[in-house]
């Protein structure tokens, strides 16, 4: 299980890294944006290493179930950053919200490679 969970989180870095740079480099240019997009990538990288960790103890038995936690998980964190921590960090809005959508749709698609090496 740690070995599947290392893995996806060196791809999920990656990736997300990957996304960044490409969001950093010709989507938001300025400062405050660019800041945004790496604040979301952290949350990202946190918030998808415990689901896919939450979804790898309770998919032996209930894969369904591990699977819509991390759903619900991921769309309690969007909510969260869209009305409270993306304003109390003094983030713009639209990078902060739309990169972390980015960031979590790319970890996500490769999250079932990860979970079928178990």
């Amino acid at each position: 299980m740690l070995r599947a969970v290392l893995g996806f989180t060196a791809a999920q870095i990656t990736l997300v890294l990957c996304a960044a740079f490409i969001m950093q480099r010709f989507v938001w240019t300025d400062l405050e944006s660019a800041g945004a997009v790496r604040a979301s990538a952290w949350l990202a990288v946190i918030v998808q290493t415990f689901t896919f960790a939450i979804a790898m103890l309770v998919a032996r038995t209930q894969v369904m179930a591990g699977w819509g936690l991390g759903v619900l998980l991921r769309f309690a964190t969007v909510a969260f950053w869209a009305f409270l921590g993306a304003k109390a960090l003094g983030l713009p809005s639209t990078p902060a919200l739309m990169s972390l959508v980015v960031f979590y749709f790319v970890s996500t698609v490769i999250e079932p490679i990860f979970l079928n090496a178990h």
